[in-house]
This record gives C-alpha cells, sequence and structure tokens, in this order.
C-alpha cells in the first residue's frame, strides 16, 4: 500500500522520506480533495497501524490473523483503487 501511494504521489510530484509524510501527503492531496474515497485512508491508517503495533509494539502484543486478514482485504482493494486513478491520467 505504501509503495502505490507513493507511485500517486509521484503523479502529484509530492513525496517524503517518512511513512508518517507519505500518509498525510496522501490524506492531503488525494482524499480531503475528494479525487480517492475516505475508505481508501481508513484502510492505509488501520494497515500503518497496525505495522507500527508489529514492528514496534511490546512483545507481548502481536498481530493476530484475523487482524492480518482484514489488512490483507483491504490492501487489495486499496490497491485495484490506486491502480484505477494511475490508469486515468494515462
Amino acid at each position: 500500500m505504501f509503495y502505490a501511494v507513493l507511485a500517486a504521489l509521484a503523479t502529484a510530484n509530492l513525496g517524503s522520506a517518512k511513512h508518517s509524510g507519505v500518509i498525510g501527503l496522501f490524506d492531503r492531496y488525494f482524499v480531503k480533495t475528494g479525487l480517492l474515497s475516505k475508505e481508501l485512508n481508513k484502510a492505509l491508517h488501520r494497515a500503518f497501524d497496525l505495522r507500527q503495533q508489529g514492528d514496534y509494539g511490546e512483545a507481548t502484543v502481536a498481530v493476530d490473523a484475523e487482524d492480518a486478514a482484514e489488512v490483507l482485504e483491504s490492501a487489495e482493494m486499496f490497491l485495484a483503487a490506486i491502480q484505477s486513478y494511475l490508469k486515468q491520467l494515462e
């Protein structure tokens, strides 16, 4: 999802070195302007939060299979939406 957002941002000559910066630009440029849906915003934030939890959270707090399946499904929807957006620009 992160790299899909980077591709979309590149079409507007935008980018950031940090994940949080990329997400902020995505929200500001694509979601708040209505170019892409708020559902995509929620999916991206959920995936980022779970990544943070899995990578940097306490050892006793793990991402479970249900959360992983939910994020995978959301990621597939997210990627399809970004691909559709990028094809519109061709």
